[in-house]
């Protein structure tokens, strides 16, 4: 019971004091309750005391200090670590220019590049020039005299390199040989009198491309027809065709099993004109009278273009009868024995569809030739009629 009695006797001393103090922070907040209780000598000091004590705002110089040390903590960090960041900075850009410049890649790699280049090009330069300008040997490797023997060692080389780059160049753009064909047969061989020159692809076949089968030529209709009816002793039958002997070949062969065609001329046989591949039946070693040159591609035969037959290309339709009709053609003017076939190919020429041009003049000339044939019977009639009545009348 007596420590309960002394405890309850503190609180309550703890009571009073607080409940002073909260009376004398209200009585300084309101205005000076405190001076009529503090004597005057004790006014000037106590009273900044207990408003420091109690008041609840920050002295204004305390606060302008604190501020200034946190701002110069907080500006001093600040720079510390602009700094470092900068040094990061220009560290990792002089390990970066220190490793570009000193390898071969990013910007410098064309260096290497050009370098690899040039070292190429003066190495087959090089070689080019040892290979075409040595000078040429006899069986036994002695050196044969030309007009470069008496130039001095490398002004001959770089002329007969350059002697043979010509060459080289020429055989890419001229005809393999002069003659393409071999010379017209003799008896008691049958030598055709016309030469009829066909073109490949857009004429007799068409390239196809799928993802299943890949590229595959389709076949135009009427073609065995078609050889059939130009094939010996009509016509000597040439394909003439701008592409490549190792893929055109084989593709002859299966599309003339009867071997209606006698003889295959390919890319290497044309000439290399502006960018084309152009056919010059001046190297045919063949009568140009009697040759006829059947294309879909002006630019292929405007070298004579006299001895030509542009037809319309074919785009694979299969209701395609351009073949048959061509056949005809082409027969009539063998089986009509025309002296040169320039003339009616030069007359047809004239036609966007010379072959349609040609069915409408043979319908005309059928319906003249039946007309004729009809007038020519009925004269015979009459006259058969005309002697009938005479003999009965000389009778009596």
């Amino acid at each position: 019971m007596a420590a309960y009695s002394a405890c309850m006797c503190l609180l309550r001393r703890c009571r009073g004091r607080l409940r002073l103090s909260h009376t004398i922070a209200r009585t300084l907040t309101s205005g000076g309750g405190v001076r009529h209780v503090l004597p005057a000598c004790a006014r000037k000091t106590v009273l900044p005391q207990l408003s420091v004590l109690y008041s609840t705002q920050t002295p204004a110089g305390s606060k302008g200090l604190s501020d200034e040390i946190l701002k110069e903590k907080l500006a001093s960090s600040k720079a510390a670590d602009d700094k470092k960041t900068d040094s990061g900075d220009r560290s990792g850009k002089d390990e970066g220019s220190e490793q570009k410049s000193g390898r071969w890649t990013g910007k410098n790699a064309w260096k290497l590049g050009l370098v690899f280049l040039s070292g190429w090009s003066v190495m087959s330069g090089g070689m080019l020039i040892y290979t075409w300008g040595a000078p040429p040997l006899d069986p036994e490797g002695n050196e044969i005299e030309d007009e470069f023997s008496e130039l001095p060692k490398m002004t001959a080389m770089f002329k007969r390199a350059f002697k043979e780059m010509n060459l080289f160049t020429k055989k890419i753009k001229e005809p393999s040989r002069d003659k393409l064909l071999p010379d017209p047969l003799k008896y008691p061989y049958i030598q055709p009198p016309y030469t009829l020159v066909l073109e490949l692809t857009g004429v007799l076949v068409h390239p196809e491309w799928t993802y299943s089968t890949g590229w595959r030529f389709k076949k135009r209709p009427g073609i065995d027809y078609f050889l059939q009816q130009v094939g010996p002793p009509l016509f000597e039958v040439v394909i003439y065709s701008q592409e490549q002997g190792l893929t055109a070949d084989p593709l002859v062969s299966h599309l003339d099993p009867q071997g209606y065609v006698m003889y295959r001329l390919y890319r290497d046989a044309t000439r290399y004109m502006n960018g084309n591949h152009l056919k010059d039946l001046a190297c045919l070693n063949r009568d140009l009278s009697k040759v006829i040159m059947v294309d879909w591609n002006p630019e292929a035969t405007k070298l004579q273009p006299a001895n030509t037959l542009n037809i319309r290309k074919w785009n694979g339709n299969e209701d395609d009868r351009t073949l048959v009709d061509l056949g005809h053609f082409l027969k009539t003017i063998a089986t009509s024995e025309v002296e040169d076939v320039r003339s009616v190919l030069e007359y047809y020429g004239q036609f966007d569809d010379p072959i349609a041009t040609f069915k409408e003049n043979q319908r005309k000339l059928q319906e003249s030739q039946e007309r004729l044939a009809t007038e020519l019977k009925q004269q015979k009639e009459k006259k058969s009629a005309g002697w009938g009545i005479s003999g009965i009348l000389r009778k009596h």
